[in-house]
């Protein structure tokens, strides 16, 4: 038996192929615990030295492996049960040295074996490939076809190392965890997502008088229930966590002699793979009885239950902009948690916003009454949750319109389930200006589509009337009507003739064979934008260059879309997809392509004669715009202008006094405020379609319907996951598609942009394009219009 040291420095070695890694702790992240993995230990068992156990030993050197080599199965079994060794290796090929399987079961007779990875090497096949089915009743993880390349024993071992290895690891790990459950005083049940009991610690036994075995592999429903609850109050529990929502109250257990025994209850939700609940942890505490009435109880069970009617999915059209209480959740040991619970954050030496705030209400808690440090403990809990802005939604049984909507919309999509590979149909050349008959300027446009643009400055402008007297093209007129009237021209110090080539290869750059995202949508959304600039707050909070970076942005906002989602682009691992690392895809090609195409050449450049600062905050500003019409950030977007404008605009009309306008002004001029104006109206602009003229409405709905049934069509053709599934032409109702998109991400937000910009016109469209569809679903009607009568 032979024992390999390795130095922790780094060495060159041209015979084992390039530099060892450096030796050292692995730090391995396992949900909230954080491991230290020490140096591998690998035993090699070989009876002689050949190519193949050099491979092995040279590759250990090279990844730093502290490499042990036994020559006979009983030294490999002397030193394993010395050194615990997290791989072992043995030699399968030459029975007549010694019986590897044999050897193998010996070691799997080891206790703490079973956190071992053993691989057998085996001989390269002649004719058939053997089956591993013996090697696994053996005891084997793993085969190993003989190669005695050092690269191949290499990347073999490190691949072990991040996969077998490290889960075993892990499940090392777990132990610690099991331990910490069995001696914990509080009584512990954890479940499958089924709600079958795998797991209840000796507090639990001891508390409710069962013995494990009575327990294991039954049904929570199957455990007897105590009368004192309320009657629907499981049932309030049970609609709660199924949601993924965390429940926390009052609840009598009963025990196995029949009493009842009040206690304080957390259950816990634990998602798992596929993201989808696998397990209920159920932590409870025995409640003092002398100190708790049943008067008391039944008030806090009350209150949970109240408490749970917020994890309902309500109806997001009244009062979701308010800001709610916290109230407390029953003495749970909260107070002994508040004073270690944030106790490292105060180390730490470089502090972002979130951790001051974090650090601000753990200051306040130490002072705290104990309902008041209660409350103060679940707005931490909160405030930890990477998701500070997206509202949690229900069931997708309760409303697969919104979660579809929100899982298209807001996310980047499932990870691929297939080989397929998405390419844009046609791979075109981006256009270049001038092949298109544009007129000249202003005063050369056709007398039609002059008439047709006569009331473009009203919000019940008809963009389609202009799309058919253009034949499909009204970005370039409209574009040169309204940039003339805010005088985009002067300001870049540009001629119309260049404007004029800019609009027009921007709007070729649009695919008119989508049925939405089309110049049309462009046009429609460059009119909302000029609207809104009018609109009185919004010209005191902008400036000039603000205005034209708005119309620019809404402009080039989707130019070159393909007509699928991100999410789409996404899963089928597209060369945009890739080019942007799945994150803002499309936005971000919106953006670079417009200045591309902008810059290639002079004829179109719009901003070749801007100052180099000037333009460069021109850019910022239009970069901005168009990212924030991705919808992963909606929510951000729409809280942080309500909280950093409506809110305090709010405060200073109910205080008035003095100094009243300088302080509107300080809030609507300060530069982080009108980014977020900017923002806001440019993501109005994007989705004002369920504000328009009811017409205009239904419209609209039935072009992006057609897209998403287009996008579905194809996921299925390739084999895609299906990235919102209730869009299939043959089973949607549009009318449920349009009321679940308005009450999730309309309505907030335009409550919003109405308070800061007046628009009551807008919301009285919305609120009679609403009861439009509402009145189509409940009539079950699935179409854009009710059939003829």
């Amino acid at each position: 038996m032979e024992e390999r040291h390795l130095d922790n420095d780094f060495e060159e070695d041209g015979l084992r192929n390039g530099p060892r890694r450096k030796a050292a702790f692995t730090e391995v992240q396992f949900g909230p615990m954080r491991l230290y993995e020490d140096q591998l230990q690998v035993l090699l068992v070989f009876a002689k030295e050949d190519s193949q156990s050099n491979g092995f030993s040279w590759a250990c050197e090279k990844a730093n492996f502290r490499c042990t080599v036994a020559r006979t199965p009983e030294s490999a079994l002397e030193c394993y049960l010395d050194k615990h060794h997290d791989i072992v290796v043995i030699d399968h090929r030459h029975s007549r040295y010694f019986d590897a399987e044999a050897l193998c079961r010996s070691i799997r007779a080891v206790s703490f074996s079973e956190n071992t990875v053993i691989v057998a090497v085996v001989k390269r096949p002649e004719r058939e490939e053997a089956s591993v089915m013996p090697l696994i009743a053996a005891g084997f993880s793993r085969r190993y076809v003989e190669n005695a390349n050092v690269m191949t024993c290499y990347n073999e071992l490190i691949q072990l190392e991040h996969g077998e290895v490290r889960a075993q690891f892990k499940l090392r790990a777990c132990n610690a965890i099991f331990a910490a459950l069995e001696q914990s005083q509080e009584a512990i049940e954890i479940t499958s997502e089924d709600q079958v009991i795998q797991y209840v610690n000796p507090a639990y036994e001891s508390i409710m008088g069962y013995q494990k075995g009575e327990l294991m592999g039954k049904e929570v429903m199957e455990v007897p229930k105590s009368e004192k609850n309320k009657p629907d109050l499981l049932e309030s529990i049970n609609s709660c966590i199924r949601k993924g929502k965390e429940w926390q109250g009052i609840y009598y257990g009963k025990k196995k002699n029949g009493d009842s025994v009040q206690q304080s209850v957390k259950i816990t939700p634990v998602i798992g793979q596929g993201g989808k609940i696998r397990h209920y942890v159920s932590i409870n505490r025995p409640l003092n009885d002398n100190n708790k009435t049943d008067k008391s109880s039944d008030r806090v069970q009350a209150e949970s239950q109240t408490d749970n009617q917020s994890c309902k999915h309500k109806d997001r059209r009244k009062g979701s902009l308010d800001v709610r209480s916290t109230t407390s959740r029953g003495s749970d040991g909260s107070s002994q948690r508040r004073h270690s619970s944030m106790a490292r954050i105060h180390s730490m030496t470089i502090e972002a916003p979130i951790t001051k705030v974090i650090n601000i209400i753990n200051a306040a808690q130490e002072s705290s009454p104990m309902p008041v440090a209660e409350a103060l403990d679940r707005v931490l809990e909160i405030l930890r949750t990477t998701e500070l802005y997206s509202p949690q939604l229900g069931t997708k049984e309760e409303d697969p319109h919104t979660n579809d909507l929100v899982g298209g919309l807001m996310t980047d999509g499932l990870r691929r389930l297939s080989g397929n590979e998405y390419m844009f149909a046609a791979k075109h050349p981006h256009h270049l200006p001038g092949h298109l008959s544009t007129p000249l300027s202003l005063n050369d446009i056709p007398p039609q589509i002059a008439q047709t643009m006569e009331n473009e400055e009203s919000w019940d402008f008809d963009i389609f009337n202009l799309e058919a007297a253009t034949m499909k093209r009204p970005l370039t007129y409209l574009g040169l009507k309204v940039f003339s009237r805010f005088g985009v021209c002067e300001f870049l110090n540009c001629t119309e003739a260049t404007l004029r080539s800019w609009l027009q290869v921007i709007e070729a750059n649009y695919h008119s064979s989508n049925s939405y995202h089309n110049s049309c949508h462009a046009a429609d959304v460059l009119h909302a934008t000029a609207y809104f600039l009018c609109k009185e707050r919004v010209k005191q909070s902008l400036d000039p260059i603000d205005e034209v970076a708005a119309l620019i942005a809404a402009t080039v906002h989707d130019v070159d879309h393909p007509g699928r989602t991100n999410s789409f682009l996404c899963n089928a691992g597209s060369e945009l997809a890739i080019l942007y690392n799945d994150t803002a895809v499309l936005e971000s090609h919106h953006a670079a392509l417009a200045f591309q195409i902008t810059i290639r050449d002079d004829k179109c450049n719009i901003f070749k004669n801007m100052e180099r600062n000037e333009y460069r905050t021109m850019r910022q500003a239009i970069i901005d715009m168009v990212l924030a019409t991705e919808m992963t950030k909606h929510f951000e977007h729409v809280n942080k202008f309500v909280n950093s404008i409506n809110k305090p605009l709010a405060a200073l009309e109910e205080n008035g006094g003095n100094g009243e306008e300088e302080s509107v002004k300080s809030i609507l001029t300060s530069p982080e405020n009108r980014i977020l104006v900017k923002r806001m109206l440019i993501k109005c602009a994007d989705i004002s379609n369920p504000c328009r003229p009811l017409e205009l409405c239904i419209e609209w709905a039935g072009r992006i319907s057609e897209e998403y049934f287009a996008q579905t069509d194809e996921e299925k053709r390739q084999g895609l996951p299906v990235v919102m599934p209730v869009f299939d032409r043959n089973t949607c109702s549009i009318p449920k598609s349009q009321i679940s998109f308005i009450d999730y991400f309309i309505t907030d937000m335009f409550d919003a942009w109405d308070a800061f910009a007046d628009l009551p016109n807008l919301m009285q469209h919305l609120d009679n394009n609403f009861k439009y569809w509402k009145g189509l679903d409940e009539r079950k009607l699935h179409t854009l219009r009710p059939p003829p009568e």
